[in-house]
Order: C-alpha cells, then sequence, then structure tokens
C-alpha cells in the first residue's frame, strides 16, 4: 500500500473573476506576468495573481484559472494557468472597462457619461440598439458609429482569439493575424499556418511551427522542412549573411527542425524547383580556393547581383555628368578652395577629392580625427562652384542632419530620398532616376545590401557617386558587407585616410578609438573626455550607469540626460543589457506620475516624455514611412482614440493605435549595433563579463565613435581588456566583390 500525503497532491484549479487593475512586472519573452487585480469580495484590498497573462489590459475582467499559493516572500497569490477575457457585470467595472481605452472613441469621461445614462444596460445597448448612444450628451452620429464599429471588430478578434489562444498564440499576434485576414484568419491558421511567418511581422517560423504542430502538421510534413529551411537563411540574414552554403545550411537546418538530413536535402531541391531559394556556385577566397554552394533567400539573390551590375554600369557610363573637372585646373582649382574654406587639404585628401570628382564611383574611408568631413565639405564646395546637381544622404537622420550642417546643402536619408512606398518599392528607379550629378553617401558602412541596390538603381548613369564611411566600424545591421565589399573588388576606385590631424589627437575619444582599433587598451586617465568607472558585477554596473546618467554626467558637464546622453550596450539581455537598463533608466529619468499618461503593451510601459525607437521599416506610417532604428520621444498618449503620438528626430509626428505599440522599444539604452550612423553628444557604454560572448573589438570602436564630447566606460577591466583583444567575428557570406570583379 502506498500513502500520498497532503503535501504532494497539487491543488486543484480553481476560477477567480477579477479585473485587472495594474500590472507590476511583465516578461515579453516568457509572457510571465505579476499583476493586482479587484474581485466583488476584495473591496479596496487588491489580490496578487501571477502567470501568463501576457496580452490582457489594464480594465478588463478576467476569468482566471489556476491555483492560491503562498510564496514565502511575497504571501498568498494566485497562479494563473490561463485566462479568458468577459465582459463585466457591475457598473464600477463597466466604467472601468469603456473607460480604459479597450473601444476606440471612449475615453474615461465619456465612459461615466454613458454609464450614467444606460447603466448596466450599456453593454447592450452597444451590442444590440447603438444607435441609441446619441441620446448620451456628447455624442453625436459620427461618433456613435465610430464606436459601434469599434466593437464590432472587437467582438470579431474576441472570436478569432478564443481559437488562437487554444493553439498558443498572444493576444497581440491574434489582433495582427486578424488585421491581415480578416474572416479568414481561422483558416488560414488551419490550413497553411507557416504563411503566418512570411506575411505577419512579429510571428516568426518557430511561433507558426507551434500553431502548426497544435493544428495537427506532422513534424516531418515537407511544408515544415521548407519552411524551416527558409527561416534559416532568414536567420542567416538576420545575421548579416546574403547567403549559406548549402552543408551550413543543411546542418542548422537539421538542428533548427530535429528531422534527419536524408528529410532536409530532398526538400532542399523541391524548395529550389519552386524557386522558393536560388542556388549558386560562388568561387572561394583564394586562387586554389574551392568553389561554394551558396543557396540564397530570392530577394537577397536578385539585389547583390543587380547591385553589381549597376555599379558596373554607373563606372562603364560614357556619359559624365561632371566632365568639367575632366580636365580642370588642380593648381588653380586646389588654392581657390582653401581661399574658400581657410584650410589646405592634406595630400590624401586631396587624392580623395579629385577622385570623387573624376571617377564616376569612389569610396572615401578612414577612421575618426583623419579629415573625412572636411573632405566630403571640399568636394561638395567644388562641385558646387560648377552648379552641379548634388544630392547627399545618409542612413539615419542624425546623419543626415549633421551631413546638412557641414556642407550647407541639403541632405536627407536614404528612405525619404528615394520616397519608398508601401511595400519598398522606391519611387525612384532605373526607369524614373534622381536629378543628380553627384550623389555623396555618408555613413555608408551600415549601408545594408537591400538599401544600397535601391540607391544605385536611382542614380542617372552619368552621375558620380562617393561613399563615404568608416569600413572598421561594425557592418550594417541589415544583410551584406558592402563598404567593405567595394573596397574588396579591385574595380572600385578608393582612397583612405590614415593621418590623424593635430588638433583631432588633444580628443581622448579620437586616440581611444584608433588605439581600440589597433588592438590597444585604451588611456582611461589623463583625457577630459573620456573615462572609466570600473566595477565588476553586472547588477552594481547596472546601478553605476543609472548613477552616471540621471545625476554625474548633468552635474558636471550640463548635458540632459535624455537628449544629450545615450547608452550603448553591447547586448540586449542580462543584468547590464538594453533591455534591463531601459527599465531602470525610464524609472530614474520618467517615472510614474499619476498625472502623466502611460499605456502599458506587453512587457512595456510607454510614458509621455519617453525616448523611443521603431523596431521595423513600416512603409505605411508619416509622409514616406517610418524605418528601423528612427528614434523619438513620446509626446501624448489618448485612451479614448487609442494612440500615442512620438515625435521623431526627423521633426515628424507619427502616431501609433496601441496594438501597433509592439513596432516601439526604449531608447534609453539602445545596443551598438542600432546605433550606426547616429552620433550622440555623451555615449555611456556598459561593459561586463555577462556580454563575454559580443566583446569584440569593432563593436568597442564603432561605441566609441558614436561620440561627440564624452566617453564614459562603465564596468569591468576584464571585459574591456577582452573586448579590444578579440578581432571581429569575421567576413559575412557575400558575393557582391566576385561579382563586381
Amino acid at each position: 500500500m502506498m500513502f500520498v500525503t497532503s503535501a504532494s497532491v497539487p491543488a486543484r484549479p480553481v476560477v477567480l473573476e477579477a479585473v485587472l487593475e495594474r500590472v507590476t512586472y511583465a516578461n515579453e519573452d516568457t509572457g510571465y506576468t505579476v499583476a493586482r487585480v479587484a474581485t466583488d469580495k476584495s473591496g479596496a484590498d487588491l489580490l496578487t495573481v501571477v502567470g501568463a497573462l501576457l496580452g490582457a489590459q489594464v480594465g478588463e475582467s478576467l476569468r482566471l484559472t489556476g491555483r492560491w499559493r503562498s510564496h514565502p516572500k511575497y504571501g498568498k497569490q494566485f497562479e494563473v494557468d490561463s485566462y479568458s477575457t468577459v465582459l463585466p457585470a457591475t457598473i464600477q467595472g463597466i466604467r472601468r472597462y469603456l473607460g480604459s481605452g479597450m473601444i476606440k472613441g471612449i475615453g474615461p469621461v465619456m465612459a461615466d457619461r454613458m454609464v450614467g445614462h444606460f447603466g448596466t444596460d450599456i453593454l447592450r445597448i452597444i451590442e444590440e440598439e447603438p444607435g441609441r448612444l446619441v441620446e448620451v450628451p456628447g455624442l453625436g452620429p459620427k461618433r456613435t458609429k465610430r464606436i459601434g464599429d469599434a466593437w464590432e471588430e472587437q467582438k470579431a478578434i474576441k472570436e478569432v482569439m478564443v481559437f488562437l489562444q487554444g493553439v498558443g498564440v498572444s493576444t497581440s499576434l491574434a489582433v495582427r493575424i486578424y488585421k491581415k485576414y480578416g474572416d479568414e484568419s481561422i483558416d488560414t491558421v488551419r490550413r497553411r499556418p507557416y504563411q503566418l511567418a512570411a506575411d505577419v511581422w512579429g510571428i516568426g517560423f518557430k511561433t507558426a511551427d507551434t500553431i502548426a504542430q497544435a493544428v495537427g502538421i506532422p513534424h516531418d510534413s515537407p511544408e515544415r522542412i521548407k519552411a524551416g529551411l527558409q527561416y534559416t537563411l532568414s536567420e542567416a540574414a538576420d545575421d548579416g549573411h546574403c547567403f549559406l552554403p548549402e552543408p551550413n545550411l543543411v546542418t542548422a537546418a537539421e538542428k533548427i527542425l530535429d528531422v534527419p538530413r536524408e528529410l532536409i536535402v530532398p526538400a532542399l531541391d523541391e524548395l529550389a524547383a519552386e524557386e522558393g531559394v536560388v542556388r549558386e556556385p560562388i568561387p572561394g577566397a583564394g586562387d586554389d580556393a574551392a568553389t561554394i554552394p551558396a543557396v540564397y533567400l530570392v530577394p537577397f539573390h536578385r539585389a547583390e547581383r543587380s547591385l553589381a551590375r549597376g555599379l558596373r554600369d554607373l563606372l562603364d557610363a560614357p556619359d559624365d555628368r561632371l566632365k568639367a573637372f575632366a580636365g580642370v585646373d588642380w593648381d588653380k582649382a586646389l588654392p581657390w578652395l582653401r581661399e574658400r574654406t581657410g584650410t589646405a587639404l592634406a595630400p590624401e585628401q586631396e587624392e580623395a577629392v579629385k577622385l570623387a570628382l573624376t571617377s564616376k564611383v569612389a569610396v572615401l574611408t578612414g577612421g575618426p580625427g583623419c579629415g573625412k568631413s572636411f573632405t566630403v565639405r571640399s568636394v561638395v564646395e567644388l562641385a558646387a562652384a560648377k552648379r552641379a546637381k548634388i544630392v547627399l544622404v545618409a542612413p539615419t537622420g542624425r546623419a543626415a542632419k549633421r551631413l546638412a550642417e557641414l556642407t550647407g546643402h541639403e541632405a536627407a536619408t536614404v528612405h525619404r530620398l528615394l520616397q519608398l512606398q508601401p511595400g519598398g518599392d522606391a519611387k525612384y528607379d532605373q526607369d524614373d532616376p534622381l536629378d543628380a550629378d553627384l550623389v555623396v553617401v555618408d555613413e555608408s558602412s551600415m549601408v545594408d545590401l537591400i538599401l544600397a541596390n535601391k540607391l544605385v538603381k536611382a542614380i542617372p548613369r552619368g552621375a558620380h557617386l562617393l561613399l563615404v564611411g568608416d569600413v572598421d566600424q561594425l557592418p550594417s545591421v541589415g544583410a551584406g558587407e558592402v563598404l567593405a565589399d567595394l573596397l574588396s573588388a579591385e574595380v572600385i576606385p578608393r582612397v583612405r585616410l590614415t593621418r590623424i590631424f593635430r588638433q583631432a589627437q588633444q580628443s581622448g575619444i579620437v586616440v581611444n578609438a584608433h588605439r581600440v582599433n589597433s588592438g590597444e587598451h585604451p588611456h582611461t586617465r589623463g583625457y577630459p573626455d573620456f573615462f572609466l568607472f570600473p566595477c565588476d558585477e553586472q547588477d552594481e554596473a547596472a546601478e553605476l550607469t543609472v548613477d552616471v546618467i540621471a545625476n554625474r554626467i548633468p552635474r558636471r558637464f550640463g548635458l540632459d540626460p535624455r537628449r544629450d546622453v545615450q547608452v550603448l550596450t553591447p547586448m540586449h539581455r542580462g543584468a547590464a543589457g538594453a533591455g534591463s537598463l531601459n527599465t531602470l533608466l525610464q524609472d530614474a529619468l520618467t517615472p510614474h506620475d499619476e498625472a502623466r499618461p502611460e499605456r502599458r503593451y506587453g512587457g512595456r510601459v510607454f510614458r509621455v516624455g519617453d525616448k523611443v525607437t521603431q523596431l521595423r521599416n513600416n512603409y505605411d506610417k508619416g509622409e514616406a514611412g517610418v524605418f528601423n532604428g528612427t528614434v523619438g520621444v513620446v509626446t501624448s498618449i489618448s485612451a479614448e482614440d487609442q494612440s500615442l503620438t512620438i515625435l521623431t528626430d526627423e521633426d515628424e509626428s507619427l502616431d501609433y493605435a496601441f496594438d501597433e505599440l509592439d513596432e516601439l522599444a526604449h531608447a534609453y539604452a539602445i545596443t551598438i549595433h542600432r546605433s550606426q550612423g547616429s552620433e550622440y553628444p555623451a555615449v555611456v557604454i556598459p561593459l561586463t563579463t555577462g556580454a563575454w560572448m559580443m566583446l569584440r573589438r569593432n563593436l568597442l570602436y564603432t561605441g566609441i565613435t558614436r561620440a561627440k564630447k564624452l566617453v564614459v566606460l562603465v564596468g569591468s577591466r576584464r571585459a574591456l581588456a577582452a573586448a579590444v583583444r578579440t578581432a571581429g567575428a569575421g567576413r559575412r557570406h557575400t558575393a557582391l566583390a566576385h561579382r563586381l570583379s
């Protein structure tokens, strides 16, 4: 006979009906949430619930299934296994529900009026007799219709959500699925779950795979394997690769899919036959290197071939829109330029100026303090003297502003210049080129393959293209290594500036950037613009970083902690990573205030005054789209309109519906990768051994070179030494240099 103690018997699930009053913690990665709820019996006291509640909104009435537990530190808690939303029944619950911003067009004031007029019958009125809402003071026919339509949409979304929650989809993704497919949502999820990964932003292969398993698609299905192969290539593109060698692809897919290689190779053959991928043999590096069997996703193959062809066409064009410089007397032109600018060019700068104005494609590279900016200004001055049509572009709004200030000519981001349309097609291309004689692209190290191809397509044959950038910085966030590939292709003319000018030698930022780039330890004493605050523990480094930004820098240098100071981290995760630091910095710089509007989305709380960044290209938002990496400040939050407004660093005001807030993240701290192309008065870089795998020389070099006035390193000397000692992660899989040669 076996005896079972009562302690070993799991508590039976119980149902708790409650209104969600406050979310105190939410982890976006796991969905684990800590929240406070009110029930009819709890009165003024709030109860604590914990578990998978991500997606539930404050003000919603929830039916929670779970168990009561006693936590040794936090006391009695309700542990949630699952939940569903229900319509509230009490006056107070209905008022809170309607006023929470769940229904577009109803804010707290209007909710009070509606409940005051109709009482508990208000939800039935909205559902069955929405025309009667005009009886409420302040509600006209237009707004009444808007509320009725929003209610119907909510109802339809809820029906889809009931199904999607059953197959493991979060609320926020369910809304996106519904917006994409409407009434076809359930059918699409059942029949073509892997299509979601291609069509719906925020759903990758892993989420689609979980859904596919829930709706009964076999683990070894050819459709699953083909989707997994495309996902593997997509992940490689996120890491910067334009293709993967076939053996690497098959090995990686085998791990991801957990199916034997014998099933993967036939699926790859099928995928290539369906033109879902492109196979092409690429010569390896070196004379006797073996050919690489490259496998591309179609857009990257097309873009790489198109970019190589476009650059060759520019180089070989018979016309020259700057032909005045072919026979210019440089002995006269350079003294004129010196008089105009007040400064003489160094010999290598002279070479770069001549090259840009006589070669139809040229690259100018070099580190900080070597005179790239003055060289660009000189090129523009001479071209303008010949009345050339000059187009200046940069990848980011900040870089474009800096280029305009430097040259005195208007500059734009590449996206705005090309006027990218919904879907990503550009207004300007080979059939409708830009009206330009000279195109200068600054910060070109961060221009990825897809964007470079769109830009080169739009440059008229005969025009000159000058690409300016620091090839020792991190390569682009997107796939490709365009600047490095152009420097590897002998056919592209180039100048590398190497001399550090005397004035720049006084800057700790410049000197230490070059020391780091050479594999030498930076001097952390003796400069007024470069400091190290040593500490070994990650938690300690995080606290010290917040103190440096919120207190020490403002006190000593008079810089605004939100506007002028940027935290740049090696990685997103960890105690001193961007995610954790954003929470700490928001609490320090934009704390919770009853008078300040805020909106929770998933694991984030957005408040008026927050610094935020865009996470994806959205061609439908703003005048000419809003793009990954765009930074702005939250200026207003409206529960009634269910929207949040930000002012970007390009001075554009953008509205985000509450269900679009997963496109935004806080930007008090960002990864060094996301900082490319931007420049800040002050940069704070936490370096800890927790980021060991990310500590690379070019990563630290890029972070340091983002600062104009001040760099503060916070963290361990061991982590700093590792970053200086460790060379970059190696070249990406690209074939642009081969195609150019």
